[in-house]
C-alpha cells in the first residue's frame, strides 16, 4: 500500500520540483546593459572629484581661487539643508536662493511653452502668418538677453516680473523656431497618403504634423530650459537681491570660492535634471521614438 502510494502517477496537470526550476544565467554582458552607465558616471565623477581633492591640496593654486572638492560640497550639504531665519533680510541659505530660482525658472519657461509652441505651430501652419511674424522672430532670437536687462529693469523695476520676462523671451525663441521648423519640414509623403485616405486639413494637422513635430518640442523646450537658466542668472545678478546669480556676486564679492563653486555645481545639476525630465516626457509622449533616457 505505501509502494503503491509511492509510487502513485501524478495528475497531468501537476509538475515535479524539477520542473519548477528554471535555470537562469546572469552573464556579464546583460549585468552591464542594466547597470554600465551609472557605473561608468560613478566612476568617472569619483576619479574627477578626486584629482580635484588632490591637486587643491597640493596648493598649486590659491585656495581663494580654487577649493578644495570637499570644502565645496560641506558647504553646499550645509546650504541645501539650513533655512534662513523668518526675519532675515537677505538669507545666505543655498536652498532659499535655489527655490527662488528654480520658481522663477519654472514660471517664465511654462510661459514660453504657452506662448512658443502655439506660435511655431501657427507660423509653420500659415505662410501668412510666417511672413508677417518671421522677421521679428528671427530679429529678437538673434539679439543678446543680456543686452534687454537694463531695458526692462527700467520698465519693471528690480522685481520678480522683470526677472520672469527675461526668462521668458530667452526660452521661447528656441522653443519658437523648434517648432516652426518641426512643421516645415513634415514629410510630404505622410501628408500625402493622409490625403489619400479622406483627412481634412485638422485631421492631417493633429493625426499627421503635431506628432512629426513633437521631437523637434521636446528639443525646442530643452534648449529652452537652457537659454532661460542663462537668462534667469543674468537677471539675477544684474537686476536681484535673491536667487542663485545673487549668491554668486555675494560668494565673488566676500571671496568665499566654496560658495561660489558650490552654486556653478548646482547650476549643472539643475540644468541636468530638466534635460532628463524632458527625455522622460519624450519617451511618454513619443514612444515610437527610440530615447534612451541618461
Amino acid at each position: 500500500m505505501a509502494d503503491s502510494e509511492h509510487h502513485a502517477p501524478q495528475h497531468s496537470g501537476e509538475f515535479s520540483d524539477a520542473d519548477r526550476i528554471r535555470d537562469v544565467k546572469i552573464s556579464f554582458g546583460s549585468v552591464w546593459d542594466q547597470y554600465g552607465t551609472w557605473a561608468v558616471t560613478v566612476a568617472n565623477l569619483t576619479i574627477f572629484f578626486s584629482l580635484w581633492e588632490l591637486f587643491a591640496r597640493s596648493g598649486a593654486v590659491n585656495p581663494v581661487f580654487f577649493p578644495t572638492a570637499s570644502g565645496m560640497f560641506s558647504t553646499l550639504f550645509e546650504g541645501l539643508t539650513a533655512r534662513a531665519p523668518p526675519d532675515a533680510i537677505i538669507s545666505g541659505q543655498i536652498i532659499d536662493h535655489l527655490l527662488y530660482t528654480l520658481r522663477t525658472l519654472t514660471i517664465g519657461v511654462l510661459l514660453a511653452c504657452a506662448i512658443g509652441i502655439p506660435g511655431g505651430l501657427l507660423m509653420g501652419g500659415n505662410r501668412y502668418v510666417e511672413r508677417i511674424l518671421s522677421p521679428y522672430v528671427w530679429g529678437l532670437a538673434s539679439l543678446p538677453r543680456i543686452a534687454l536687462v537694463p531695458l526692462f529693469i527700467l520698465f519693471m523695476g528690480f522685481t520678480v516680473e522683470m526677472q520672469v520676462t527675461i526668462v521668458t523671451l530667452a526660452a521661447m525663441f528656441p522653443i519658437m523656431i523648434n517648432a516652426w521648423a518641426g512643421v516645415k519640414t513634415t514629410e510630404k509623403s505622410l501628408i500625402a497618403a493622409a490625403k489619400v485616405f479622406g483627412a481634412n486639413r485638422r485631421q492631417i494637422y493633429s493625426n499627421v504634423v503635431l506628432p512629426f513635430t513633437l521631437p523637434f518640442i521636446i528639443a525646442g523646450v530643452q534648449q529652452g530650459i537652457g537659454r532661460g537658466m542663462v537668462g534667469v542668472i543674468i537677471a539675477e545678478i544684474f537686476g536681484g537681491s535673491s536667487g542663485l546669480g545673487f549668491l554668486i556676486v555675494r560668494s565673488a564679492d566676500t571671496f568665499n570660492s566654496e560658495l561660489m563653486y558650490a552654486v556653478l555645481l548646482l547650476l549643472v545639476i539643475i540644468s541636468l535634471s530638466f534635460i532628463k525630465i524632458t527625455k522622460m516626457i519624450e519617451v511618454y509622449i513619443a514612444p515610437w521614438r527610440q530615447q534612451q533616457i541618461m
